[in-house]
């Protein structure tokens, strides 16, 4: 997926989960951050980060915050480039005979349904932006909504689909994610319940440029 524009500006302070302000050649501006989690590690006061402009000119935050530099590479930290990336590579990928945004199992919508040769399958997308000693780790902050997922996933399993979870890794060189027990218990026991009832862990590792992020290619957690 590609932005459409792009201004590198330096990050200043977030004074909320939601907005974050910047210097804009010389202009301290407030703008949106498309990130919920902490990404703490990135967010540092004056590093560079990129901002996308927004398509409403009426928009209280004129800009986006989508990715960030740190220590020379780009981290792209937009939470919705994470599906937009998974279903571009389902749907040129051609793999499957459906490819279905937004299916509703249990008690929660679940990123991905498809069929293939009579076979359903499901798929959770998680975005991954920490990464520690070249391992990414999921989530930075706690989420209740993730480990719900994956035992959504793993009660799909017993009812005849192919379940797995993709972890969208944001940022170039790391080709692994792990569950990041000490921010998350939950989700690391969610996580471990879910791979024993069959569900299958896939790497999304990615190409990331300033104005964009593609799908580079796809690994498995060897069992």
């Amino acid at each position: 997926m590609k932005y459409q524009s792009i201004t590198p500006a330096i990050f200043i302070s977030r004074p909320n989960r939601f907005i974050a302000k910047v210097n804009l050649n010389g202009d301290e501006l407030s703008v949106h951050v498309k990130n919920t989690g902490r990404c703490k590690e990135l967010l540092i006061p004056g590093c560079k980060v990129f901002l996308e402009k927004a398509s409403n000119p009426e928009r209280k935050t004129p800009y986006d915050l989508v990715a960030v530099e740190k220590n020379g590479r780009i981290i792209n930290i937009d939470s919705q480039a994470p599906n937009a990336v998974v279903k571009e590579w389902l749907l040129k990928n051609n793999k499957y005979d459906l490819v279905k945004p937004e299916f509703k199992f249990g008690d929660s919508r679940i990123d991905f349904y498809m069929e293939k040769d009579g076979e359903k399958y499901l798929m959770e997308v998680k975005g991954c932006t920490l990464f520690v000693d070249g391992i990414g780790y999921f989530p930075d902050a706690p989420t209740e909504r993730g480990a719900k997922h994956l035992r959504e996933l793993a009660a799909s399993v017993a009812k005849g689909y192919n379940a797995a979870v993709a972890f969208v890794i944001q940022g170039e060189g790391i080709h692994e994610v792990r569950p990041n027990t000490a921010t998350d218990p939950e989700f690391a026991k969610a996580f471990d319940e879910a791979i024993a009832a069959g569900v299958r862990v896939l790497f999304y590792t990615c190409k990331i440029s300033e104005d964009g992020i593609e799908i580079a290619g796809c690994e498995f957690l060897q069992a």
